[in-house]
């Protein structure tokens, strides 16, 4: 083997480590900073409620005073009674692994599965980019400014479930693609088979494909699917738009092949499809609930058996009538949210920036804590996105969309798909609060359209060499500045104790702060 081989090999390797490496320690490093429960936002919630589940098995009520008991280490005051919940229990049992391991003592606790699926989530965009782009270069790339971008980051250092979502769709998103790598050879072998003789012909081209049920890769994007909607029920939007995709795919690529009942054939696969990822992600999902299932405390657990179910579903057990009933409160309730909210965000205003999330605000006076400014300093967790990468990223879904219609590649499919299926189901709740930091589940397909762009501005396989120089150096430009633009912001989303002043130079618009 050659010096260049092994070179080539240790760098597909190394580049996307050292990725990771960085991943790592820009969400791991003095994660405890903030030793509070930003009550801002739902960590005050998630964190007690996942203390209680490792106690309880279900969410248990704390008295009004049960953050500052819970920051002081009393952590036994809550009680038996149940607390109302409107999300599943998935991403409270991960929050409530981190207090397992490492105790309920401080936020390295309660963040630090958090912060290690963030990390993971930008080797599953690595894995995914370098598939999509058939380049390391560009894969390292695209998990370089996930691994250093503000919204990647703050999301990954609190103790919320959207991190632990993104994390689930990314890994259903990277099975859904080897499925495809796997499949496409799969439906042309098997159809050119029927027309040469292979086995008994119908005619010059098949009428029907192979029905294909070998394919553990959708199993597993069902599984990880289920897990997504155990943590957020937004993952169904996920599930429902990857069951699409593949009935689509497969009907492409039987017309490719020669199928000539094409449409018809597809539906056929999509019927098994439909098997393989649906009910193994039903399964997944009431596993989740298990704590519920299994004790007697858990909010409405025993609902059903005042008022069990009659005629055709009289036959489900009671535990699951009351799980469902559970369930029909829980949606109503959220969506009912409607109430203001000053960080609030419709979906409309997400590409444009206008108000991302400030998670947490602590200021201390000249003399305090070391500050030495003389406005005093601040300590500040905001889950803004790098704005260089982020308005480049939302330039770059509209060209990838342009070059979709242009060339219909089912590569700019995929990432499109992907930024449906997180960003647009929000654009038909306008009334429903919601916030910025969602945004964290989209932006993985945001830096994969990003990164297309950046492949083709850089003139990868192009033959003039100096087109090819000038998209390079431009890239370079970009990512430097991208750089520098991540570590001036890195203090405000990591709670750093930083002068007031300091803070206040990344308040580029009036709606930022």
């Amino acid at each position: 083997m050659n010096s260049d081989v092994r070179a080539q090999r240790l760098y597909r390797w190394l580049g996307p480590a050292l990725v990771v490496v960085l991943a790592a320690v820009a969400r791991l490093w003095n994660l405890g900073a903030a030793h509070d429960l930003m009550n801002q936002f739902d960590e005050t919630y998630y964190v007690k409620d996942a203390w209680t589940m490792l106690q309880l098995g279900y969410e248990g009520s704390w008295p009004e005073d049960g953050n500052a008991s819970f920051l002081s280490g009393d952590v036994g005051v809550f009680s038996t009674d149940p607390t109302f919940v409107i999300h599943p229990p998935l991403g409270k049992w991960i929050i409530a692994l981190g207090m397992l391991a490492f105790g309920p003592g401080s936020g390295w606790g309660w963040r630090i599965t958090t912060a290690l699926l963030g990390t993971a989530a930008v080797l599953l965009l690595m894995l995914i980019a370098r598939r999509l782009t058939r380049s390391t270069t560009f894969a390292v790339v695209a998990g370089l400014l996930m691994a250093v971008d503000g919204l990647a980051i703050s999301m990954s250092r609190v103790a919320l479930l959207d991190t632990s979502l993104t994390f689930f769709v990314l890994l259903a998103f990277l099975f859904v693609l080897v499925d495809r790598e796997r499949t496409m050879a799969r439906i042309a072998e098997s159809v050119a088979a029927r027309v040469e003789g292979d086995t008994p012909p119908l005619s010059s081209t098949a009428s029907w494909g192979p029905l294909l049920w070998n394919r553990p890769w959708i199993l597993a994007a069902g599984a990880a699917l289920g897990a997504a909607c155990a943590v957020k029920w937004s993952g169904v939007w996920v599930l429902a738009g990857l069951g699409v995709y593949l009935v689509v795919t497969d009907a492409l690529a039987r017309r490719r092949a020669g199928v000539a009942l094409w449409p018809t054939d597809a539906l056929r696969q999509g019927a098994v499809s439909f098997v393989l990822l649906v009910p193994i992600a039903t399964v997944v999902y009431l596993a989740s609930w298990t704590g519920w299932l299994v004790t007697d405390g858990g909010y409405d657990r025993h609902v059903a058996d005042a008022n069990p179910a009659t005629g055709l579903f009289s036959w489900v057990p009671l535990p699951l009538q009351s799980l469902w009933q559970f369930h029909v409160t829980m949606y109503n309730s959220a969506a009912g949210i409607t109430s203001g909210h000053t960080y609030a965000s419709p979906a409309w205003q997400w590409p444009l920036l206008v108000r991302p999330t400030g998670m947490y605000y602590h200021h201390d006076a000249l003399g305090v804590d070391g500050c030495t400014a003389a406005s005093g300093c601040s300590q500040v967790v905001s889950s803004i996105p790098n704005p260089l990468v982020w308005y480049a990223g939302v330039a770059a879904v509209l060209y990838l969309a342009y070059r979709f219609v242009v060339a219909r590649d089912w590569r700019h499919a995929f990432v499109l798909t992907g930024i449906v299926v997180t960003y647009v189901p929000w654009l038909f709740f306008p009334e429903r609060t919601v916030f910025q930091f969602y945004t964290v589940l989209m932006l993985p397909f945001l830096l994969l359209a990003l990164t297309f762009a950046l492949q083709r501005i850089a003139a990868s396989g192009s033959a003039d060499d100096d087109r090819r120089h000038t998209g390079q150096r431009l890239v370079l430009v970009f990512l430097g500045v991208a750089l520098l633009l991540a570590a001036f912001w890195y203090p405000v989303i990591s709670a750093m104790t930083v002068p007031y002043d300091f803070w206040r130079l990344h308040n580029w618009l009036p709606t930022w702060i």
